[in-house]
């Protein structure tokens, strides 16, 4: 779980906030079984991780920022962060996007990465369904020895679902970049982190989430490079 985006009621929000300044955070733990279903190839990857996350909405448009916190028995394994602005363009919906990716771990630090571009926000008349779409140039920079700087384009698209009288909620996003290979050559890396929420109050939470990646997951063992790790975990929304 190493990317997240907005979640279905954080987007709703940001849709409906206009002229008025709108706010919300929530706190995530989840369990990760991704070690169980691939003992080989993630043997080091997480089982816990807590997630806080905030959007912010002004006058002028909105932040938002997520902390991923990866813990072992024994220690705090990673911290990995996402913080983006938009810059609301006219009234159709449309925004200027700007984000910083990166984060540390017990190695040191993920590799970093500053994007920029363009995003268009939608929803339904009573902001039940919420979508958005962003295209990105996005640039990496060189963060430890085996990693080097290059160029890159990213994709992303952000969904939300209420339904069941708001008592469901499903949520994601999907995010398509070009990657780059160790000799250097590029690949396409896909990842998606559906969600599905069972709101049991205003505040609380239970649910699930699906990771399914496509050269995602930092694999040595075998060729293997598509992934589905999935998490039961507890939400709390402030």
């Amino acid at each position: 779980m190493k990317s997240k985006k907005l979640c279905g009621v954080l987007i709703s929000i940001a849709l409906a906030a206009t002229a008025i300044s709108a706010s919300a955070q929530d706190v995530q733990l989840h369990y990760d079984f991704g070690r169980n279903l691939y003992s080989d190839q993630q043997s080091s990857r997480q089982k816990v991780t807590l997630t806080v996350e905030q959007f912010k909405a002004d006058q002028w448009g909105s932040w938002y920022y997520f902390v991923d916190v990866d813990f072992s028995r024994k220690f705090t394994e990673a911290a990995y962060t996402e913080i983006s602005r938009e810059f609301s363009i006219g009234k159709q919906g449309f925004a200027a996007h700007i984000e910083y990716d990166g984060g540390l771990n017990k190695e040191g630090s993920f590799q970093q990465a500053a994007l920029i571009g363009g995003a268009w926000n939608d929803h339904n008349a009573d902001f039940s369904k919420t979508y958005s779409l962003q295209l990105m140039y996005k640039r990496y920079f060189k963060s430890y020895d085996y990693t080097s700087a290059y160029n890159s384009l990213q994709l992303t698209g952000v969904w939300g679902l209420n339904f069941c009288d708001r008592k469901l909620t499903f949520s994601g996003f999907i995010d398509f970049w070009r990657g780059e290979k160790a000799n250097g050559h590029g690949q396409l890396v896909i990842l998606t982190e559906p969600q599905l929420w069972y709101n049991c109050t205003s505040h609380l939470s239970i649910g699930t989430e699906w990771e399914l990646s496509s050269h995602f997951v930092y694999n040595t063992y075998d060729d293997r490079s598509f992934f589905v790790n999935p998490t039961l975990a507890v939400k709390w929304n402030f």
